[in-house]
């Protein structure tokens, strides 16, 4: 008898073992994508070793569909593309540059975009995959303040620095500091494909910003001084995959949460209590606004309105089990009709008998929902 052919590997355990052994995941050195939160940050400087290791599927999925799109565009459209940014704060790979006609016009002509940036100065792109349950969010509200603070340390690299002097992008970096004309955000659903460009003008100051924050980090004494950006495992997603969620919050007691490692004393249970009732008040305040704006919606055609598409579910008849139909059926069908009225029982009997069971219009409808969402541009 022939043995079973053993279960094939997992092309996930590939993955992941590609994705440790990339230079990106060796990296040491603080990176523009690791400013997404102060303490995390701070580990980095620190050299302190990561304590969690999470599964990152979904993550891969991102840099897969991110890596093909970015190689599309510099084949296509003759973009700069993963390109290395260094100054004195920070490290990291822009993922698209759209250099303009003058600056291009510095380059051999085989490096100079097919489709070059529309105006003078070049347009720094970071492209973000996010999933469909974000879509709204990204749709109504753009990029967060983490993904702004990221692009604005590339671009201020690049504003006062240039492309990075190494090898294979040599050229580039002979062009020196670059003008800056815009930042361009564009995010696709990792579910669906569909495509959201958010473009805003380059601010010099809001790059200062972002590297007065990276100073910031580097200043403090220990990681342990920085500040946590996030709610903690459980109540954020950041803090759920981050390498060192052991290492920031602790492991809680049996049966609590971590965030209760931070209520040592009475005033600590005081304070949370402060925090608790603010936050009830403001949702009361919430829920009451939003029940006024849906009353004065109440009858109104779905359609655009302004920067929302208003839609109606619900309102549809409702159907309740016939009970004169069904006592016809009973005996149509030689099954004793109960002397008192049990509906229920009748029900059950109609069921495990494999019988339809009658109904007829009750007169009521179902609930009338609101759905509101943002207009895709």
């Amino acid at each position: 008898m022939s043995a079973l052919p053993l279960e094939p590997p997992s092309i996930w355990t590939a993955a992941h073992e590609v994705s440790d052994r990339s230079d990106r995941s060796q990296q040491k050195e603080l990176g523009a994508s690791d400013t997404v939160c102060q303490r995390r940050a701070a580990y980095i400087l620190a050299g302190t070793e990561p304590t969690d290791h999470h599964e990152k599927r979904a993550a891969l999925l991102g840099t897969y569909a991110h890596d093909g799109l970015l190689t599309s565009a510099r084949t296509e459209y003759g973009w700069q593309v993963e390109r290395s940014v260094r100054d004195e704060g920070i490290l990291g790979h822009v993922d698209a540059v759209q250099l303009d006609e003058a600056t291009a016009a510095r380059l051999p002509r085989p490096m100079r975009p097919k489709i070059p940036a529309p105006g003078p100065g070049v347009i720094v792109e970071d492209v973000k995959t996010k999933s469909v349950y974000l879509w709204d969010k990204v749709l109504r509200y753009g990029p967060t303040e983490a993904e702004l603070r990221q692009a604005y340390l590339y671009a201020g690299a690049l504003a006062s620095v240039g492309f990075e002097d190494v090898p294979g992008q040599r050229y580039l970096a002979r062009l020196g500091p670059l003008e800056i004309a815009s930042i361009r955000f564009r995010f696709i659903c990792r579910d669906n494909g569909d495509e959201h460009i958010h473009e805003i003008p380059y601010d010099p100051v809001r790059a200062t910003h972002a590297r007065w924050w990276v100073q910031g980090v580097r200043e403090l004494a220990t990681p342990e001084r920085a500040r946590r950006d996030f709610d903690g495992p459980g109540l954020d997603a950041v803090c759920d995959h981050c390498q060192y969620v052991t290492e920031c919050w602790g492991v809680p007691a049996p049966g609590r949460t971590h965030q209760s490692a931070l209520v040592h004393t009475d005033a600590d249970r005081a304070q949370a209590l402060e925090e608790y009732v603010a936050a009830h008040e403001l949702e009361a305040a919430g829920k009451k606004a939003k029940k006024f704006a849906r009353a004065k919606l109440d009858g109104a055609p779905a359609g655009i309105y302004g920067a929302n598409e208003l839609g109606w579910s619900g309102g549809n008849p409702t159907t309740e089990p016939d009970v004169e139909a069904m006592v016809d059926l009973y005996e149509t069908e030689g099954l004793t009709v109960p002397m008192t009225p049990d509906d229920k029982r009748m029900i059950a009997v109609l069921k495990k008998a494999g019988l339809a069971v009658p109904q007829r219009a009750s007169g009521k409808t179902t609930a009338v929902s609101i759905n509101v969402k943002p207009v895709r541009s």
